[in-house]
């Protein structure tokens, strides 16, 4: 499955990579230096839960840097459902390498296949609808990246990256630029300045009042925050189309289906990589 990313994600799988195992090896496996030298097995990776596979570029990285030799025959890609007990992939290679590099590859595996899962869940929720659901900067540090990979593996679609490649105006930018307007006068110079990295401009209002205000000073993007259902169908009816409406704020899985049906186009969940319990997978030697 081809999964659409608007990041390179090369360097980010080596960067991630390098740290997870350094961080495990450090000096040296002590474990490992039990099993004989150049002992050739066979290991497998099962999935104990259901759920959506991420990761496999992590994985297979992480197992190349310690056994370059290493073969890995996944029976599943990036993306695809996965069911319990079903077979991910077989892999061929020396016994103390693939024992060094388990935990730091099955890490990978089982928490951004967590992600996808859990984005795969709430895409689900609101199928039919026009909203989509995105991601948030809440997640783990040195992570963010493969986070949002996973996240889009499960269906959901990513909000900006960092503070460098969009602006979100929020509460306290708007205090400190003096107001709405001020606000989006200032944001659009300097998306105009950094154009070369700036995808988006949006605002976020509290209110139907603050809505309007927005979009009398050119608001494209506006994220409602924690407002009911009823306001958030007053603001689709008072944006008639004009900007991308984003509803954020306290989104669960039991709201999100009746927050679509308001006629957002987006909803934010923070949940997506922020509350993530890794998936159930397991790795076999067999010989």
């Amino acid at each position: 499955m081809s999964i659409d990313f608007p990041y390179p994600l090369a360097e980010e799988i080596s960067r991630n990579v390098a740290a997870a195992l350094a961080e495990d090896i450090g000096a040296g496996d002590l474990t490992a230096s039990l099993i004989p030298a150049n002992q050739t097995v066979q290991a497998s990776v099962i999935s104990r839960e259901a759920g959506v596979l991420c990761g496999t570029a992590w994985f297979e990285r992480c197992i190349s840097e310690l056994d370059p030799a290493a073969k890995i025959e996944w029976q599943g890609q990036d993306g695809e459902r996965i069911v319990a007990n079903q077979l991910l992939c077989r892999i061929t290679g020396d016994a103390r390498a693939l024992l060094t590099a388990e935990r730091s590859a099955l890490n990978f595996l089982q928490l951004l296949s967590a992600v996808a899962s859990k984005a795969r869940i709430y895409a689900d929720a609101i199928a039919g609808t026009k909203a989509q659901v995105v991601d948030t900067r809440k997640t783990l540090p040195g992570l963010r990246i493969a986070q949002k990979f996973a996240v889009r593996c499960g269906g959901g679609g990513n909000h900006r990256l960092a503070l460098w490649d969009a602006i979100l105006i929020k509460e306290n930018h708007i205090m400190a630029a003096g107001g709405i307007g001020a606000a989006m006068h200032a944001a659009l110079a300097v998306a105009q300045a950094a154009a070369d990295r700036c995808r988006f401009v949006q605002i976020e209002v509290e209110n139907l009042v603050e809505l309007e205000t927005a979009l009398n000073a050119g608001a494209k993007m506006i994220l409602l925050d924690n407002f009911s259902l009823d306001m958030l169908r007053d603001a689709a009816r008072i944006n008639a189309g004009r900007a991308i409406l984003e509803a954020s704020g306290n989104v669960t899985l039991d709201t999100i289906r009746g927050i679509a049906e308001t006629g957002v186009d987006r909803i934010s969940v923070g949940a997506l990589t922020k509350d993530v319990k890794a998936l159930d997978l397991s790795m076999r030697f067999s010989g």
